[in-house]
């Protein structure tokens, strides 16, 4: 009988980046929880995500004299959708991932601990914003960014992410497609506690969800292309080496309308230390010809502020 391990790398558990990004996970999460929680819940929208699934499940079992809490529901549906990943999958779904998935349903219950959204609805409306549409906004934007940030350090909520990889892995549907239709579904449940605007409601949520957060995911991981032609090639470089910390390209061009040679450098850089770089050659009186443009996507070695992988 082959046993199966967990993918974690245990030496990384003693890196201030590891612990970082767990403190990042949790806070994400917190606020993916408050979004369910205060947005998600009162208005009774079964979107399509684990959270959806569950207020789904929720209902359908009340109907019948069985009260589960909502944020129990969500813990459980994580714990068996793990189960399966690993032992369907394989232990690759990574530790971030489970670890943020079994934050949701606690954080559901902390949130409700700390201040119940009963008293955050006014008199009168059934929601806080007092709006279906602004309550739906709302939560889409939330959980959006919460989402976003999670995939910027690799990690994400779990839950339908991880049938998502099921699903790939016995029809060969891609990840993003399968995870995609599986929401739809999740939304359909919805007919089982909700009226039809209701599940239209929950509809068009799920496809802003996945607009925004595509959104949010490619201003977070923004980068600036920048190119410089200048004859002061050389103190660019040091500025960009040694105090932005940052590596570049150097390339011998030639001038289409003089055919002097030059030196062009390229280097990728975040949107401040563009910033930068810009004033301290506007400060040091150097001229040169720029070019700078953006980059959504960044593979390969990306070194940190200090200069290290």
């Amino acid at each position: 009988m082959t046993v199966k391990k967990l993918d974690v790398d245990f030496k990384a558990l003693r890196t201030w980046k590891f612990w970082k990004e767990i403190l990042i996970i949790i806070l994400a999460m917190q606020v993916t929880a408050a979004a369910v929680y205060y947005f998600m819940l009162p208005s009774n929208l079964v979107m399509g995500s684990v959270a959806g699934l569950a207020i789904a499940l929720c209902g359908i079992l009340g109907q019948i004299g069985i009260i589960v809490k909502v944020s129990l529901m969500v813990t459980i549906l994580n714990v068996i959708l793990l189960v399966l990943a690993y032992f369907v999958v394989g232990g690759n779904f990574g530790l971030k991932t489970a670890f943020a998935a079994l934050l949701m349903g606690p954080q559901m219950d902390l949130c409700e601990l700390v201040c119940p959204y009963s008293r955050l609805i006014e008199p009168g409306a059934e929601t806080i914003m007092g709006d279906l549409w602004f309550d739906l906004l709302t939560f889409v934007i939330l959980i959006s960014i919460a989402q976003a940030i999670l995939f910027s350090i690799n990690a994400s909520t779990g839950g339908l992410d991880i049938l998502g990889k099921i699903v790939n892995k016995f029809t060969y549907i891609e990840i993003g497609t399968a995870v995609g239709i599986i929401g739809l579904l999740v939304c359909l449940t919805g007919f089982a506690i909700n009226p039809f605007r209701l599940v239209v409601v929950s509809l068009i949520g799920t496809y802003l969800n996945s607009v925004i957060i595509d959104q949010f995911t490619l201003s977070l991981n923004k980068r600036k292309r920048v190119c410089v032609v200048s004859k002061d090639y050389e103190r660019i470089r040091e500025f960009i080496v040694d105090e932005i910390k940052r590596g570049c390209t150097l390339y011998r061009i030639e001038g289409g309308y003089d055919h002097e040679e030059k030196i062009e450098i390229q280097v990728l850089l975040a949107q401040d230390e563009f910033a930068r770089l810009m004033a301290f050659m506007r400060d040091n009186g150097i001229a040169a010809f720029i070019t700078a443009g953006n980059v959504s996507e960044v593979y390969g070695t990306w070194r940190d502020r200090t200069g290290k992988p």
